[in-house]
């Protein structure tokens, strides 16, 4: 504190020498001039007075002979002087200030939290449809009203908070963790179970509806194993009436599935020439200016690189400079090697076994072949593989069974 207004008042570093430069010393704390810093190199002393107590010493001078000079000033009545002679500067540091101010009165940034079910995406377009953006003034947005209609439209928000902090806007919200309940309908009719492969039952547990098949029994595509009617019966053992249910089982089919995949001989791959061009640019919200370009290569790709100054980022202004790399490549063709393309089919295989096996599939026994054809390399595959299956379709109500539940 004692600092900052030995600053403001000015201070200078002088140096004393010549006849007696203690007594100097001695008669300025006689009159209560205070020196500070004092520092000795050989039969020079040097050493702080503040502006107004130089003013002083012109007598102390005189009457003890030493010399004394200037080296340094210090302070505000000083640096004030300088400053004003600094015109550009201080249009700059004006506009700056200006800047700043106008800024503080505008949203630059909006901060949502806590959404997890609502994306993203979901909650822009909801604030673009609320007329809440980037770049708005502060007055316009009514807090209050925002929160109770971000709690309308979205029915499993329970808690939400808004607030200004500084040229941001931040959105806090709860949503509901507990699940939502469906209502359940209760389904009109029967369901049946049918085959979505041709091959052979291995396996059969039905909890509901009536089995149409077997284990062991070969069925096709679209054959029915269970049977979402179930009959009940008169005491003459007719049929009395059905009850439709949905059908329900655990049925594991052994069936024969294929593969297939090609790969080209040859592929283009770029290579780059270490040849760049930048092009700089500055965006401002959504909007770019960047410096003109024509095209730079005949092939090129480009990097982009951006970085927000601290100033603005500290504000929450969205305002960015950075610049596009353009690198030039060229596309230069190669053929796969035997070993370059088994690989690349290999991966394609275990590909496509590992999503059997995602979906609870087993394999059983499998007989891949890679071969060359019309120019590529082809790779045909059959798998023996068993997997549960049972495709829910609606019963269809039979005339009979309508008629008997009529009488």
């Amino acid at each position: 504190m004692i600092g900052l207004l030995k600053y403001m008042r000015g201070y200078l570093r002088i140096k004393v020498w010549g006849f007696s430069p203690e007594r100097f010393m001695n008669l300025c704390s006689n009159k209560d001039i205070l020196l500070w810093d004092i520092t000795r190199d050989g039969d020079i002393y040097y050493m702080n007075i503040s502006l107004k107590s130089f003013y002083k010493i012109k007598g102390i001078v005189r009457k003890t002979g030493a010399r004394v000079a200037i080296c340094n000033r210090y302070g505000l009545p000083f640096f004030i002087p300088t400053l004003l002679k600094r015109k550009v500067f201080l249009f700059g540091l004006f506009l700056a200030v200006a800047f700043w101010i106008c800024s503080s009165f505008y949203i630059w940034d909006i901060e949502i939290t806590g959404n997890y079910q609502i994306t993203e995406d979901v909650f822009d377009s909801f604030l673009v449809q609320q007329q809440v953006r980037i770049g708005m003034k502060k007055d316009t947005l009514d807090i209050a009203e925002l929160e109770k209609e971000i709690r309308r439209s979205f029915s499993q928000i329970t808690w939400t908070s808004a607030k200004l902090n500084g040229t941001k806007l931040i959105i806090e919200v709860k949503e509901n963790d507990a699940p939502i309940l469906e209502e359940t309908v209760e389904e009109e009719g029967g369901y049946d179970l049918v085959a979505e492969y041709d091959g052979t039952i291995v396996s059969m547990i039905v909890r509901s509806g009536v089995p149409k098949v077997s284990i062991g029994d070969s069925v096709e595509k679209g054959n029915l194993l269970v049977d979402g009617k179930v009959p009940i019966y008169n005491d003459d053992t007719t049929i009395r009436a059905y009850n439709y249910v949905r059908a329900d089982a655990d049925i594991l089919l052994e069936h024969t599935t294929s593969f297939h995949a090609t790969l080209p001989f040859d592929y283009v791959q770029k290579e780059y020439t270490g040849r760049t061009e930048d092009r700089y640019f500055i965006r401002i919200g959504e909007n770019e200016w960047k410096m003109p370009e024509n095209r730079p290569f005949l092939q090129y790709d480009s990097v982009i690189k951006t970085n927000q100054p601290l100033i603005f980022e500290k504000l929450s202004i969205p305002v960015y400079l950075g610049s596009y790399t353009y690198r030039e490549y060229l596309n230069v063709e190669y053929e796969y090697t035997l070993e370059q393309a088994e690989a690349l089919l290999n991966e394609k295989i275990l590909t496509f076994i590992t999503e059997l096996e995602e979906k609870g599939v087993q394999i059983i026994e499998k007989n891949v072949k890679i071969d060359t054809s019309g120019g590529m390399w082809v790779v045909d595959g059959d798998f023996l593989v068993r997997e549960l299956v049972g495709k829910s379709v609606a019963t269809e109500k039979p005339d009979m069974g309508e008629q008997l539940l009529n009488e």
